[in-house]
């Protein structure tokens, strides 16, 4: 009997219905419906991971080493199947299946050690943000390498939600865009002091100098981050505007600012440690001055960014609702003034940053290898669809300290 004949019915099963998509394994063999995704199976390796770590963590273990794929567009694919799998209940085998579930893993040649996993999974380890524990996650995911994040996001160097103003605008633009957007509800001029936390690479500090003439201290916890901005910042003439720190929010000297920005790096900051994150945006703010949190959410039912995620590309981070952040953020003394919800333009960012990867394949494998780059494959497929769908969201929040009832004497 065919592997693909043995797993269809077994498959069928635990899917709690017929298959949403065409598996071919690895002798050829194929079973499900025409007209779906396809699923292949390259190696009985695939199956006996799923044994081992069954769920999401071994898909996506058998995915980037190769010994599972998707037949064409990859993003389309699993919202094909997703979508195709809601509303079933997925079970658990019963105890009266495992002996046909062991005599079927038996004649497939699944049974066997658990394979070795492949590389890139964080190990961080400590107390949950502490200090050490967040700039080794902060290290793990945007220490990867500066060539690779360069080629990756474009020129304006900026691992964030895009806005896109016009119908085929540029990635380029809709990055430029954003930061005039950010700049504008700033109020940002000539002079006016801001604090630029989780600055990135510094393209938003950059364009607030170059553009707008503000003073801009920006922070980062990454040191290959604090070397590509500090030394961008001379090639752009700004470097006298812009002081580049690598430091820890909690770190930052005790001076107030008169904006400060914030663009996705609040997910970071782990729930109970919030609020006395935005009790420390309000004492650094000046009475008056604004403060621009862009931020990522999820609803309750799904706090993290996931198993994949949580193993791969950002362990510790947190999101919750937008109206639970504002909540916050207000319980911190701080005046919401305005939101605006950026999510379809997040989808729109991915996908412009997915062409790139599959366009530039070749170099990227050279930089950091196959198993990497599929693995930003997956990343970037799952992100697009979580944003497109609504399962994950994006937001400007943008709040004022406002003036101090009794001000200090001059």
């Amino acid at each position: 009997m065919t592997a693909a004949a043995v797993l269809g019915p077994l498959l069928a099963d635990l899917l709690g219905g017929p298959l949403p998509f065409r598996l071919k394994a690895w002798d050829g063999s194929t079973t499900g419906p025409a007209d779906t995704p396809v699923v292949v199976l390259h190696h009985r390796r695939a199956l006996r991971r799923l044994l081992w770590q069954p769920g999401e963590l071994g898909l996506a273990d058998a995915y980037i080493l190769g010994e599972l794929d998707v037949e064409g567009d990859l993003a389309t694919g699993l919202s094909q199947v997703r979508n195709a799998l809601a509303g079933r209940r997925i079970a658990r085998p019963a105890p009266q299946t495992w002996p046909a579930l062991l005599t079927a893993a038996v004649r497939l040649g699944a049974l066997g050690t658990p394979p070795p996993r492949p590389g890139g999974r964080a190990a961080v380890r400590g107390a949950l943000h502490s200090r050490a524990r967040d700039r080794a996650v902060i290290s793990h995911h945007y220490d990867l390498s500066n060539d690779f994040y360069a080629l990756l996001l474009g020129p304006a160097m900026a691992y964030s939600c895009a806005y896109y103003t016009d119908e085929g605008q540029s990635l380029q633009a809709a990055q430029e865009a954003k930061f005039d957007l950010i700049c504008r509800k700033l109020a940002l001029a000539p002079g006016v002091r801001l604090l630029d936390i989780g600055c990135g690479w510094g393209a938003l500090a950059r364009h607030a100098a170059l553009h707008h003439g503000a003073r801009v201290t920006a922070v980062t916890l990454s040191a290959q981050q604090h070397r590509w901005a500090t030394e961008s910042m001379v090639r752009c003439g700004v470097d006298h505007l812009v002081d580049v720190q690598l430091r820890d929010y909690r770190d930052i000297e005790p001076s107030r600012h008169d904006a400060i920005s914030c663009v996705e790096m609040g997910e970071h900051v782990g729930r109970d440690e919030y609020p006395a994150f935005a009790a420390r945006l309000h004492d650094l703010l000046e009475p008056g001055g604004r403060v621009l949190i862009q931020q990522m959410s999820r609803g309750t039912a799904a706090p993290g960014g996931g198993a994949f995620i949580e193993a791969y590309i950002a362990p510790d981070m947190h999101m919750r609702p937008l109206g639970q952040t504002v909540g916050l953020i207000e319980d911190a003394g701080l005046e919401v003034v305005h939101t605006e919800a950026m999510r379809r333009h997040y989808a729109t960012t991915i996908d412009a940053w997915h062409d790139t990867l599959r366009s530039h394949r070749t170099e990227f494998t050279a930089m950091v290898g196959r198993p990497t780059v599929r693995l930003w494959e997956l990343y970037l497929a799952g992100s697009s669809q979580a944003f497109a769908e609504g399962r994950m969201g994006v937001d400007q929040i943008l709040a004022v300290r406002p003036a101090d009832p009794h001000p200090e004497p001059a």
